[in-house]
């Protein structure tokens, strides 16, 4: 807006000196552009005093976002190792298992099939041993007794014979003798293979009374011996695989607790590579956040500073012109013209 003043005679009719009222006035815009200066400095002050205290905040939160980022990154990584780890732990562990008890069913049937086969055997020799027992009795009663049966026991070429004498007497019953004469038969194939000529002479007694008896004792004790000794391959046997049961059970229990610990741990380990993905996918989202703010912020303080400096230099030039207005007013005045014109634009 042009400001114009006409300079007047130094009085008025009314007494009232226009030329001082005139200077009054540019005084009075001077000291209201150097107010307004005061307060935009002031704001200004109080802009650039938050830039500065958001930026240095701004800055903290983008330094730590980027060392929280890189520490999620991290630990994603190695939760990711970790399960990689475990799962090859549990593999191996499983298939650890798989094998002992594979073993241990193997073991079991094998002792199964181990301790019927001697329950078989067991009772055979018992029976065997009994049916001896029996005959051995019957035959050193008829000899004690004499008579018809001693007579026809004397003539017995072999232990066959005999048999027969037995049972056609009644002292012994068929089972009995048919179960003695396979033994017989069965205790001469084994001689026949360890001796290479002759009959036994465990089949054969040429008419001692004693022989028979002889035959059946060495028969019997052979047969205890027998049972003897498959009793003790099945204590030996029994042991042995409790023994091995006992091992591949520990190693089933020791590694099924390796293995729950291990699902155990690789449950935990996704529960937290979860977690830190989560989190990383918030630290992010916040760090992008921080970094636009502070971008954004450096472009208003920036665009602020700018246009205080605007003002501030077009407040200086609105103060030099009213300084110039005034100073020709006062210098006008001094000769005291009839009329004089000063412009002066304002803001």
């Amino acid at each position: 807006m042009l400001f114009a003043l006409m300079v007047l005679p130094a009085v008025q009719a009314d007494g009232v000196d226009p030329i001082a009222k005139v200077i009054q006035m540019v005084s009075d815009l001077q000291s209201k552009v150097i107010g307004e200066g005061a307060d935009a400095q002031k704001v200004y002050d109080e802009f650039s005093e938050f830039c500065e205290d958001r930026s240095k905040e701004l800055g903290f939160e983008i330094k730590t976002g980027q060392q929280g980022k890189k520490d999620l990154e991290a630990t994603i990584a190695n939760e990711a190792a970790t399960a990689a780890s475990l799962n090859a732990k549990i593999e191996e562990l499983a298939g650890a298992i798989s094998v002992d008890e594979a073993d241990l069913k193997a073991a079991s049937e094998i002792r199964s099939k181990e301790n019927a086969a001697f329950v078989a055997e067991e009772k055979e020799l018992v029976d065997i041993i009994g049916t001896l027992e029996r005959a051995i009795s019957i035959i050193q009663k008829e000899l004690s007794k004499g008579g018809a049966s001693m007579m026809q026991l004397q003539s017995a070429n072999n232990v066959a014979q005999a048999l027969a004498v037995m049972v056609q007497a009644t002292s012994l019953n068929g089972a009995d003798a048919s179960k003695l004469t396979a033994l017989l038969q069965s205790s001469q194939d084994a001689t026949d293979e360890s001796e290479s000529s002759g009959a036994p002479a465990a089949a054969v007694y040429k008419g001692q009374s004693g022989g028979i008896i002889a035959t059946m004792q060495d028969l019997y004790e052979k047969a205890e011996a027998q049972l003897e000794e498959a009793r003790q391959t099945e204590n030996k046997s029994v042991q042995a695989y409790q023994m091995l049961a006992q091992s591949l059970e520990d190693e089933i229990k020791y590694a099924t607790n390796d293995l729950n610990k291990a699902k155990k741990n690789l449950a935990t380990s996704g529960e937290a590579k979860a977690t830190a993905e989560g989190d990383l996918s918030v630290t992010s989202k916040d760090l992008d956040e921080d970094v636009k703010a502070l971008a954004t912020l450096h472009q208003d303080c920036m665009t602020g500073a700018e246009d205080f400096e605007a003002e501030t230099r077009s407040r200086g030039e609105e103060l030099k012109a009213l300084a110039t207005a005034k100073k020709i007013i006062q210098e006008s005045t001094s000769g005291q013209p009839t009329s004089h014109t000063v412009s002066y634009r304002l803001r």
